[in-house]
């Protein structure tokens, strides 16, 4: 006699779950297999898994970014700019940065065959929640292995902007001048009105940029 499981069969291919430990081949093949799914990372050999996207807290402040480093990338030859593209750093480490800049010829990172990012970008942004969040800590920590130049992490829900950079295998944090702008040493003429930003005065923060552009352009 048989009886009716209520044990539903096993998936041929799991779905990604936070927490779920992975080699990268195998986060790659889970993550093929959701194409519903937005956004997955391998930090450290751990997967994360966003979160439905609030606006206030992440939509709108990743758009005054990638505002922000799209009018660069027009104005300056020669760069690469990513929106959500995965990056593989090494087997254990796939992130999917919320923005990037990459130098194009005699950078650190590479397009494969198969149209993923490889090796470190010079300049890293994360829209993050807090200080709590993994951003400023298994993040920064594999970004600074692999030396990404600049990280860059938007605290949201604190009101603050942190623009790391590496010098001698260490993140030190750059400090605005006495206008409020930072300014990037990897990439001439990317600068920041960090203020304005924290303010949502994007007007502000392309006034600046188009101010370090046309220094950079003399």
């Amino acid at each position: 006699m048989t009886f009716p499981s209520t044990i539903s069969p096993p998936l041929p291919i799991p779905p990604l779950e936070s927490g779920d430990r992975l080699t990268q081949k195998e986060f790659e093949r889970r993550y093929h297999a959701m194409p519903q799914l937005k956004k997955a990372e391998l930090i450290a050999g751990v997967v994360y898994v966003a979160s439905p996207i609030r606006y206030k807290s992440h939509g709108e402040p990743h758009a005054y970014i990638m505002t922000w480093l799209g009018l660069y990338k027009a104005a300056t030859p020669g760069v690469g700019l990513g929106n959500n593209a995965t990056v593989r750093l090494d087997v254990d480490n796939e992130p999917q940065p919320d923005a990037l800049l990459r130098i194009e010829v005699g950078g650190q990172s590479s397009i494969s065959k198969d149209d993923y990012l490889e090796g470190a970008p010079e300049l890293i942004v994360e829209i993050a929640a807090s200080s709590a969040s993994y951003d400023l800590h298994q993040k920064l920590d594999v970004y600074r292995r692999h030396q990404v130049q600049e990280y860059l992490v938007w605290r949201v829900y604190e009101g603050q902007f942190d623009w790391f950079r590496l010098i001698k295998g260490e993140y030190i944090q750059l400090e605005p001048n006495q206008e409020g702008i930072i300014s990037s040493e990897v990439f001439p003429g990317l600068w920041l009105a960090t203020e304005a930003l924290l303010e949502g005065n994007l007007a502000r923060v392309i006034e600046v940029l188009q101010q370090g552009l046309a220094i950079n352009n003399k």
